[in-house]
């Protein structure tokens, strides 16, 4: 698992291997089974995750109080709330795990402490970040302007590593639509 982290650093720099050792140590494996809420609603967010297997949604209330996902993050991606995780703020958000998952946890503590120890680990983790929310920018963009039956398709094209491993009412979620609209777009699709 800490092999998987440290490969997905080195894409952006090369680690020294007594660096990895440190860093590989830092991280604390964790297992959740599908539904487990990682981060409740209105905590703030102590941790930074890194999937190793499985997937994670981000998700929120809706002013009606129904579950809305925002974000499904898969394997080799970091995942917390960022602006609560940065500034030690109440999450509007929350973390479940939308499969059974695997991943590595490192408390926001020991990841400043890591920091201290290894200042361009920083960096590293702050443009893989960075690339993260893009990507999710980018993703739910990618449905604007489609209706239900054509992000569905989209949602298979671009995040099939996800499609096959969540549950419906959390797609159906994701795209907009109720489980019973998704059922019959399904029907139509096969």
């Amino acid at each position: 698992m800490q092999q998987q982290l440290i490969a997905r650093l080195q894409q952006l720099k090369p680690i020294p291997v007594n660096d990895q050792e440190l860093i590989a140590s830092a991280f604390v494996p964790m297992k959740f089974k599908e539904g487990d809420v990682l981060l409740p609603l209105g905590q703030v967010a102590r941790q930074l995750f890194f999937i190793t297997n499985g997937v994670l949604r981000i998700m929120a209330q809706s002013d009606k109080g129904n579950e809305v996902t925002y974000f499904f993050l898969k394997e080799n991606q970091f995942c917390t709330i960022l602006y609560s995780f940065n500034n030690n703020l109440i999450a509007d958000e929350s973390v479940q795990a939308a499969c059974d998952t695997e991943l590595l946890a490192i408390s926001k503590n020991n990841l400043l402490a890591l920091y201290d120890k290894l200042p361009y680990l920083k960096e590293i983790i702050d443009q893989i970040s960075q690339n993260t929310l893009l990507e999710k920018i980018k993703t739910r963009n990618t449905y604007l302007g489609y209706n239900s039956s054509e992000r569905y398709r989209l949602f298979l094209e671009r995040q099939p590593e996800v499609a096959g491993r969540v549950p419906l009412a959390d797609i159906a979620s994701y795209l907009g639509v109720t489980p019973q609209s998704l059922s019959r777009i399904r029907k139509n699709i096969r």
